[in-house]
């Protein structure tokens, strides 16, 4: 996953009304209800069935660190999927804060400096980029794409100020991102 994917999946946590079950075999037995079977979330995580019923049972207390991690990841992504569904269409429909500390560089007029230098900004994209940066994550898209989404928005709500500055400036791209955190 690229830094934008991230921060979406960090936003989407944030807005989780319950946390996920915290014990091993509580983790366990919501996958298995979330997949059906043993051998379906024994697939997933990458260990056996009996591997999957001795977590369950709690005969196994502690998974390496690497299926631990996969166990909590796959616990994440299913977790209340009806809370995230809304929180974006609510998003989409209002807008998204992105705070960012990255190297911004961009296509300007002759006579103008187009150095990209390091910026922190924090800037609330209007509603319109929300809904193409979820569409672009939904469809696939890649973390480049997603920037480039991002970057647009940079451009017309900070760098032009909704058109009342810095007309010619043409093209605004993100580079050598520090962090990325988005917010709705």
């Amino acid at each position: 996953m690229g830094e934008i994917e991230d921060a979406i999946e960090r936003a989407d946590r944030e807005n989780f009304t319950r946390e996920p079950p915290k014990t091993l075999p509580g983790r366990i037995n919501y996958l298995l209800k979330q997949l059906g079977s043993a051998k379906a979330v024994a697939a997933e995580l990458g260990v056996t069935a009996d591997s999957v019923n001795r977590y369950r049972r709690g005969a196994r207390k502690n998974p390496p660190k690497d299926v631990s991690s996969k166990i909590d990841d796959a616990v994440r992504t299913r977790w209340q999927p009806g809370v995230r569904k809304r929180r974006q269409k609510e998003a989409a429909a209002t807008g998204i804060t992105v705070e960012t500390r990255a190297r911004f560089g961009y296509t300007a007029s002759v006579g103008s400096t187009d150095d990209g230098r390091f910026r922190r900004l924090t800037v609330r994209l209007p509603a319109a980029y929300a809904q193409r940066l979820f569409d672009a994550r939904n469809a696939g898209a890649s973390d480049q794409d997603m920037r480039d989404i991002i970057a647009e928005g940079f451009k017309d709500v900070y760098f032009q100020d909704g058109g009342g500055r810095a007309m010619g400036l043409s093209d605004v791209a993100i580079n050598d991102i520090d962090y990325l955190d988005i917010g709705y």
